[in-house]
Formats: structure tokens, C-alpha cells, sequence
């Protein structure tokens, strides 16, 4: 084990628990949870020396799982991450909770080291004031078997089967072209909407090929100026630029013998796809202010919610880029185009946020169903996990999801159904807005608003004369 300890971080945002392993792993031993309960995990297996806690997750703050942990696990040192420096909740629970130092974000990479050192020579002073004894830390093989088991799960955590959907749906398709992507070691660029689950794609394409023992990095391209980017990706050395105190190491050789997820690829400047480009085709990148390039073996996975081949033609994305990047394209559906698989990913979803909650909420109500199943989507798998989120902190009980906890954009609400009705009508007034909404969004297309909806098209034409919805329909497929 390092000699500095291992440190425990909890936080529910996977990219944000990724990038504090990635800081702090050159230093430390580093453990991941995304919610309480495997915090409180791991912290039973007495390995932890720092805890690094995330302030904002679903269901309680870091501050109150801070305060339960001091009561059961004393030893290790708290520390909470915020994005408020003065954030009332932070500083009225830092006493109770025994906190020892939160940190503001953006956190910077060398401060952050600093502060979890800090509270690793606070652990040992607190274990035995002459340093650190014999039994203050786990041994070594305890910590790298839990580490080993962590990389395992991380691996069955994203396996293709993981991916809900319907294998006759258009998902199954994309899938089964993904699993032959992880047979060759070939650029891929996976292409779709916002929110549809390319990062997850990509991560089944990393771990199911021969470079899932080794990193997975993920750099959002559309969030950085090129500057920064580029020191990102491929690091600078010490006085390179304002701000660069010392030497960085870049991602992509942080990720070499794995995989680089390169997300947004479309949005970055044509400057910077010329040092990509060159990345990719000579195998090697040059730190910021450094002299001499470094060897990498690394397989980049990128992803777009652009046109590339458009951006192209238009002179706003280079070709030869293009081509490097498309070696091995995926097309990713967006949600609206696989309403058959909506029930399942909903349930998968409802899951998760029962257990960030603390909540034990069984299902959906059939008319929320149908709801969920009937509305467009724009945002995608992230929209409905919000929605889904929404719905749990809106019941008062553990009963199945009932329509008016929908939020207003969903077409239900109080408004939707009043006391008064009766029930028949007010599941025919849900069921003729449903109809409406899918005839509405399909412009009028009687074979596909069936299919969304799951109906034939002889029953769906039934429910259109009685609820007087005739327009201007077709029947076209």
C-alpha cells in the first residue's frame, strides 16, 4: 500500500468521482462510492484513513452522512467538497459532523493534494502521536485485494448487459454492432443526441475489450478553451502558461494501455484538431512547454451530437480528422426512438433513485406509464432519470408513481384530472391527451404514433374517432 493512506471518496457524479481518483491516485490509494450506503461499506472493512465527501447528492447531504459516519467510524478525517464557500448548511453542521477542512470548488489539483495530505498526518497523529503504528492502516494485501474487487465491479458495472433495452428494438442493433467494436483495436466515434448514453456506450466498449484492465479516462471537449484543453489532454511542464505551478500529466498518458473517451469532439476549434490529428496519427504527444514528445498507445472513443460530415463540407471540421476519428462510427438512438425500452430503463432508473433517497417507491402508476412511453424525450435518458428523481421527492408514500406527480411539461399535473371526475373519465381525458400528444409530436402518422404507444393500428384508429381526434392523419409506416 502507498505509505500515505487510503482516501475514500463519495461522490454520486461518476465523471467527478473520476477526476478526484485521477488527482489524488498519484499519491494515494484511492477507494470510490457513489452513495452511502457504499461508504458505509467500504468503511467497515477498517481501511480508510480520509473520507472526501461530496456536499450536494440526492437524498442527503455530504454534511449529514459525515455526521452518522462519526458516530459509527470515528478514525478516518472528513473533509467535504462544495460549490459555496459560505453555504449556511456547511458551516452550521462542520462541528457536529467533526469535519476537518471542506474545499471549494473549482478545486485546484495541487490544493487539493495538499489538504488530503494534511489530513493524513492529522490520521496518524490522532492514531499514535510518534507517527504512524503498526496497526493505524490496513495491510498491504487487505487493500489490494479490495482494490482488485473494485476494478472487477467496475467491469461487470459496465458490461453490455448492463445497457437496458429491448434486444428487437433499434438498441439491440446498435449493441450488437458495439460488441464488434471491442474485438478490434480501432478508433470509434459513436454519434446521437445529447443525453442518449454515448459516455456509457463508450465505457461497454472500453472495459468488454482487451484494454478493460486499464484506464478510462473522459474529457468533455466542448467545456475547456483550447489552452486548457490542450494541457488537459496531453499536460504542459511548470511556467508553460499562467497558472501551470508545476509539471502536469496529461490524459491521454495517464490513459495509456486503455482508453480515452473524447465527448462533444465536434465542438473543439479547427486549431486544436490539428494537434489532435497529429496525436492520432504519430502515436505520441508533446506536454505544453516541453521539449520532446512522449509515446502512447491509447485508443481514443469519441462521440458528437453534431453532423461531423456536415461540419466537414461546411470547413468547420477537418476531414482527415474525420476519417481518423470514424474508423468504427455508432449511430446511438435517442430515446423517442425506442419508446419500447422507456418501461424498463424507467424501472432501472427508479431504482437508482430509491436507493440515493433512501426511498423504497415499488413502480409507476399504468397511466404514468403511459405518459412516460408517450413524450418526446429532447433530453434524453437524462431527462427521464430528472423526471424520475422529481417524482420520488414529490410522494409522500411508497405507492406506485401516480400521474399528477408528473412535472407540468409532461401534459399531467393537478390539471390534467380534477377531484370531481370520475375515475373512467378522468383515465379517458389521460388517454385521449396521450393520443393527442403522440399524433401531435408524429405529425399524424398512424403507424408509428401505434407503435410508440402500443397499439395496432386498427385500435388506434378506434380511439381516434372516439375522442374526435381526426386532422390530417396518414398511415404511412
Amino acid at each position: 500500500m502507498n505509505p500515505s493512506g487510503a482516501v475514500l471518496i463519495v461522490d454520486d457524479e461518476l465523471r467527478s468521482r473520476e477526476s478526484l481518483q485521477r488527482v489524488l491516485s498519484e499519491e494515494f490509494d484511492v477507494l470510490c462510492a457513489q452513495n452511502a450506503q457504499e461508504a458505509e461499506a467500504i468503511l467497515a472493512g477498517d481501511l480508510v484513513q480520509v473520507i472526501l465527501c461530496d456536499q450536494r447528492m440526492p437524498g442527503e447531504t455530504g454534511v449529514d452522512f459525515l455526521r452518522r459516519v462519526r458516530e459509527t467510524w470515528p478514525d478516518p478525517v472528513r473533509m467535504i467538497i462544495s460549490g459555496f464557500s459560505e453555504s449556511e448548511d456547511i458551516i452550521a453542521g462542520v462541528n457536529e459532523a467533526g469535519i476537518y477542512q471542506y474545499i471549494t470548488k473549482p478545486w485546484h489539483p495541487e490544493r487539493l493534494i495538499d489538504c488530503v495530505r494534511d489530513a493524513v498526518k492529522l490520521y496518524r497523529m490522532q492514531k499514535e502521536p510518534g507517527g504512524l503504528g503498526a496497526d493505524a492502516k490496513p495491510s498491504h494485501d487487505t487493500l489490494n485485494r479490495v482494490l482488485a474487487d473494485r476494478r472487477r465491479e467496475q467491469r461487470r458495472m459496465f458490461e453490455f448487459d448492463r445497457i437496458v433495452h429491448e434486444p428487437d428494438g433499434p438498441m439491440g442493433a446498435t449493441l450488437a454492432l458495439a460488441r464488434r467494436a471491442t474485438r478490434y483495436d480501432i478508433s470509434v466515434l459513436i454519434t446521437g443526441a445529447s443525453g442518449a448514453g454515448k459516455e456509457l456506450l463508450a465505457r461497454a466498449i472500453h472495459f468488454g475489450s482487451a484494454r478493460g484492465d486499464k484506464s478510462f479516462v473522459v474529457e468533455n471537449c466542448g467545456a475547456l478553451p483550447d489552452e486548457l484543453l490542450e494541457s488537459e489532454l496531453f499536460g504542459c511542464k511548470k511556467g508553460a502558461y499562467t497558472g501551470a505551478y508545476q509539471d502536469r500529466i496529461g490524459l491521454f498518458e495517464l490513459a495509456d494501455g486503455g482508453s480515452i473517451f473524447l465527448d462533444e469532439v465536434g465542438e473543439t476549434s479547427p486549431a486544436f484538431q490539428v494537434k489532435l490529428l497529429r496525436v492520432l496519427q504519430e502515436h505520441e504527444i508533446r506536454p505544453l512547454g516541453a521539449a520532446r514528445s512522449r509515446k502512447v498507445d491509447v485508443r481514443v472513443i469519441s462521440a458528437t451530437n453534431r453532423d461531423l460530415e456536415s461540419e466537414v463540407e461546411a470547413g468547420r471540421f477537418r476531414r482527415d480528422l474525420f476519417y481518423r476519428l470514424n474508423a468504427f462510427p455508432i449511430h446511438l438512438p435517442s430515446l423517442a426512438e425506442r419508446p419500447d425500452d422507456i418501461p424498463a430503463i424507467a424501472a432501472n432508473l427508479l431504482a437508482e433513485v430509491n436507493r440515493a433517497f433512501r426511498r423504497n417507491v415499488k413502480s409507476f402508476a399504468p397511466e404514468t406509464m403511459a405518459l412516460l412511453r408517450a413524450h418526446s424525450w429532447p433530453g434524453n435518458i437524462r431527462e427521464l432519470r430528472n423526471e424520475i428523481q422529481r417524482m420520488v421527492a414529490m410522494s409522500d408514500d411508497d405507492a406506485p408513481l401516480a400521474p399528477e406527480l408528473l412535472s407540468p411539461r409532461m401534459g399531467s399535473g393537478p390539471t390534467a384530472a380534477l377531484p370531481g371526475d370520475a375515475l373512467k373519465d378522468q383515465v379517458e381525458s389521460l388517454e385521449r391527451a396521450i393520443i393527442a400528444r403522440a399524433l401531435e409530436e408524429l405529425d399524424g402518422n398512424i403507424s408509428r404514433a401505434a407503435e410508440r404507444l402500443g397499439l395496432s393500428r386498427v385500435g388506434l384508429r378506434a380511439k381516434i374517432e372516439r375522442y374526435q381526434l381526426r386532422r390530417d392523419l396518414n398511415d404511412v409506416g
